[in-house]
């Protein structure tokens, strides 16, 4: 039976069987600071035609050895880091038509989330004032001032959640008066902000691109009428 699985290269759901899928797991055989530790590797091809890349993660979990005999085996316990090696990050696949800039910052605060997550924040603070910049076309001297510019522009749900990018982003971009005061972004939170990013570009770019195209495929559409129309008339 299969399993369902979505490709984090070619951004599609598919399903996985066994010939799809492979693990392993190297354990260290004496006891640490952490317990008995054992490295996980987790290989899946993605079956679709067009893709076929596999995707790598690894993982290091704790331990333990199953009753002799006992038919149990290895019994692998709690989860102590998990990295993906193929792709090295969870960022979407965007569309081409996304400004590079924006891509690339997109791109890298996925990358350093769990590694940074303060990092992360601000990328994705940056992120967010190019977005306005090139969608909006609002440029001012401050982020604080464009989200402003910003709001009538869009629903105050949607701003409140913009204006949160960027004061969450400003915990890693500038430092506080007072520098014995420490704020943490986890990496959940620095996960939050990206969630964010994937949804205004779902909300200003893609529908936006839905939109051109539809009304590019109406226009082609007449034409094709139109010619249609004069090959019966003559």
């Amino acid at each position: 039976m299969g399993t369902s699985w979505h490709c984090p290269h070619c951004d599609r759901s598919t399903t996985i069987g066994d010939n799809d899928r492979s693990e392993s797991t190297h354990r260290f055989y004496h006891d640490t600071k952490i317990g008995l530790v054992a490295l996980r590797s987790y290989i899946t091809v993605c079956p679709n035609a067009s893709c076929k890349e596999p995707s790598v993660v690894a993982t290091l979990n704790n331990y333990k050895q199953g009753p002799i005999g006992g038919g149990h085996g290895l019994i692998i316990g709690k989860q102590l880091g998990i990295w993906g090696l193929r792709p090295d990050s969870a960022a979407k696949v965007m569309p081409p038509y996304i400004p590079p800039p924006i891509v690339e910052d997109y791109t890298e605060a996925c990358k350093i989330k769990n590694l940074s997550p303060k990092a992360s924040a601000t990328l994705s603070r940056r992120c967010l004032q190019g977005m306005i910049r090139d969608f909006w076309g609002i440029k001012k001297s401050r982020l604080v001032d464009e989200i402003e510019a910003l709001r009538d522009k869009v629903d105050p749900l949607t701003w409140e959640s913009i204006d949160a990018i960027r004061k969450v982003g400003n915990i890693g971009a500038h430092m506080e008066k007072d520098i014995d005061l420490i704020i943490e972004v986890d990496p959940d939170e620095a996960a939050l902000l990206i969630q964010l990013i994937e949804g205004l570009v779902e909300d200003w770019y893609v529908a936006k691109w839905k939109r051109e195209e539809n009304k590019r495929k109406m226009i082609e559409l007449a034409k094709e009428k139109e010619e249609a129309k004069k090959k019966v008339s003559t």
